[in-house]
């Protein structure tokens, strides 16, 4: 018998002991054991769990039991859950996490501390989708070339309703929140760190890099609006919330941002609350991964299928995927003034005689040059708005002369910047 205890019973914790005793035929026939959640621990245990199982407010009454196997770590934040896994670690038992921002900082030094112990942790990634275990496992024998992700389901679902609706973002953003689809203050989700945090996990398994959330481009969706979603309508774009990992060389590049991306994208097609992921791979070529990316249910289901992972057994590879150090350290960070995309750009600026070449001439400095245009007549008076694609630049030419332009007399407001991927 397998005995397994849950830190943090809430959504999410509460869904992984229903499974655990709703498929409890199953997962034994998968396993070859008995799998029983044991004891859970609250922050408050005068709150009603619909739960059927021991509870606590003492995490070190878990950690302590010997009979304890598998430790399942559902508290959220970093470093207390980080406590809280080194200690379960160091006695000797299995961990299973959701935690996406505890991996964000501090992988490796589980990594170390684990050795050979198991650490599960589809779950801090998309949801029900394995992503984790594709990339650690189906992936394993290609360079992966490239990963993109749509992995917020709550920036997702808000640009699908500015795609499809004509809402503006405060508007879709209330309504999000009203449906749950967003907390109440939905800053970690739309400004893109929720999903900062889930590709730092998988740029380690696909490239060995070690890098924080400080250490990338972040951006969010918060200055999006009805004249970016026309702009991409009229040329065939949709926009959405991308994480993007890409080896170029022998540098890696990793951002989050929103992005103009052609319909005909699968991964632009990715809708609603729905996450999807696609990897390419130098000799599988590209692979598409689409599901639930949040939950208690999806997420319980990736938890549990960790937990029968281990109970088998069969959870003995590396936790981030690679049994040598020769490929971590090969690949180094691109530095985000270097890469090279194309950008859409909206300005709103004076409606006068000589602004148009007075711009291009700016752009020209920094060897940017205009692809499409469209210009708008503004609400306010004696203004226009200006909605124009580049071709391929780098970003600090591209930052250089948002900055000079947003200084220039005739422009009214700071120039909006999203990045083209196609």
């Amino acid at each position: 018998m397998i005995k397994v205890g849950i830190v943090g019973v809430g959504t999410v914790g509460s869904s992984v002991v229903r499974l655990l005793e709703n498929n409890i035929d199953v997962i034994k026939a998968r396993s070859g054991k008995e799998i029983v959640p044991v004891l859970g621990i609250v922050k408050n245990l005068d709150r009603k769990r619909d739960v059927d199982i021991e509870l606590s407010d003492d995490v070190q009454k878990l950690l302590n039991r010997d009979d304890i196997d598998i430790v399942v770590e559902l508290m959220g934040g970093v470093d207390e859950a980080f406590e809280v896994v080194k200690q379960a670690l160091q006695k000797g038992k299995a961990v299973v996490t959701a935690n996406k921002a505890l991996l964000a900082y501090h992988r490796y030094e589980l990594e170390g501390i684990a050795n050979s112990i198991p650490i599960g942790y589809e779950a801090s990634v998309a949801g029900g989708i394995p992503i984790i275990k594709a990339l650690r496992e189906g992936l394993s024998a290609n360079h992966i070339e490239s990963i993109k992700g749509i992995m917020n389901g709550t920036c997702n679902y808000i640009l699908t309703k500015m795609m499809n609706e004509k809402v503006e973002f405060e508007d879709v953003l209330k309504e999000a929140q009203e449906l749950g689809y967003a907390e109440a203050d939905p800053t970690f989700d739309v400004g893109g760190f929720d999903a900062a945090h889930k590709l730092l996990i998988l740029a380690s398994i696909a490239y060995g890099i070690d890098a924080k959330p400080e250490d990338i481009l972040i951006e969010g969706i918060e200055s999006i609006n009805s004249e970016d979603i026309f702009f991409a309508k009229e040329f065939g774009y949709n926009i959405k919330l991308l994480t993007i990992a890409k080896k170029i060389g022998d540098e890696v590049e990793l951002r989050v941002h929103p992005a103009l991306l052609p319909k005909s994208e699968m991964i632009a097609k990715v809708d609603g609350v729905m996450n999807g992921v696609s990897v390419v791979g130098d000799f599988v070529g590209e692979t598409m991964y689409y599901g639930p990316g949040a939950g208690g249910d999806a997420t319980a289901s990736a938890v549990v299928a960790d937990i029968i992972d281990i109970a088998r057994d069969g959870h003995n590879s590396p936790m981030l995927g690679f049994k040598s150090s020769i490929k971590k350290g090969e690949l180094k960070l691109k530095n985000q003034d270097e890469i090279e995309t194309k950008y859409y750009v909206r300005m709103e600026v004076e409606d006068k005689v000589g602004v148009l070449s007075q711009i291009a001439k700016i752009l020209g400095e920094y060897n940017i040059s205009i692809e499409s245009f469209l210009q708008k007549q503004s609400q306010q008076k004696d203004s226009a708005t200006l909605l124009f694609s580049t071709h391929r630049c780098l970003e600090k030419e591209i930052q250089s002369a948002l900055k000079e332009l947003e200084n220039c007399e005739f422009v009214n407001h700071k120039p909006v910047m999203i990045r083209i991927e196609d």
